[in-house]
C-alpha cells in the first residue's frame, strides 16, 4: 500500500533550514534550489533598482526582492525574484512577508528553475490570482509580460536586449532592457 502523501505547510516551511538553497512550498509539496549565481543576481539587482526608483518616486505601493516568502496559502509559499504590491493591496504586507497575492511577481530564469518559472510557477501564480507576472531570461534577453485574463496568463508584451519596454501594468516606466541585461 501507498503512503498517503504528506502535504507540507507553512508550519514545516518555517522550520527549514536556512542553509543557502531556496525553499518553497507549491501545494503541499517541497521545491528546493540552488541559490542563484551572480549573473542571475546582477539582472535582479539592476531591474530591482529601475523597479524600486520608479515606485518609490511615483507613490505606487512597496517594491520587495527575494528572498520574501509570499504566502499564497497555507500550502504555497513562493519567493518571486521581486515583488510589487500596487497601492490598492498594501494590507497583503505583514511582517512575515507578503500574505495573500502581490500585483506583480517576477521571475529570473536560470537554468536550474527556467521549467518551475515558466510552468510550475505560472500556474500557481494565475491560480492565485496575481495579475501580472514578468519572466526575465538572461540567456535570450528577453522579458516577457504576462497579464491574467479568465485565470490564465497571456502574452501582453515582450522586449529584448535592443529595445525599452513600456510594460504594464506599470505603462509610465520605461524598462531600458540593454542596462538591466548588461
Amino acid at each position: 500500500m501507498a503512503d498517503p502523501r504528506v502535504v507540507l505547510t507553512y508550519a514545516d516551511y518555517a522550520a527549514l533550514p536556512a542553509d543557502g538553497r531556496r525553499y518553497e512550498i507549491h501545494d503541499g509539496e517541497l521545491s528546493v534550489t540552488p541559490a542563484p549565481g551572480t549573473r542571475h543576481q546582477r539582472v535582479i539587482g539592476r531591474l530591482f533598482v529601475v523597479l524600486h526608483t520608479f515606485v518609490t518616486d511615483e507613490g505606487r505601493g512597496e517594491v520587495f526582492v527575494a528572498p520574501t516568502d509570499v504566502i499564497l496559502s497555507g500550502t504555497t509559499i513562493v519567493q518571486p525574484d521581486i515583488i510589487w504590491v500596487g497601492p490598492d493591496r498594501l494590507d497583503v504586507i505583514s511582517s512575515r512577508g507578503i500574505e495573500g497575492s502581490p500585483t506583480l511577481a517576477v521571475e529570473i530564469i536560470s537554468p536550474s528553475t527556467g521549467a518551475i518559472d515558466r510552468y510550475t510557477k505560472m500556474q500557481l501564480y494565475a491560480r492565485h490570482g496575481i495579475p501580472w507576472y514578468w519572466l526575465v531570461d538572461p540567456d535570450a534577453q528577453t522579458l516577457e509580460v504576462y497579464g491574467l485574463v479568465a485565470g490564465n496568463y497571456v502574452l501582453r508584451a515582450q522586449g529584448t536586449r535592443d529595445t525599452s519596454l513600456r510594460a504594464e501594468p506599470l505603462p509610465d516606466l520605461t524598462l531600458p532592457l540593454a542596462s538591466i541585461f548588461a
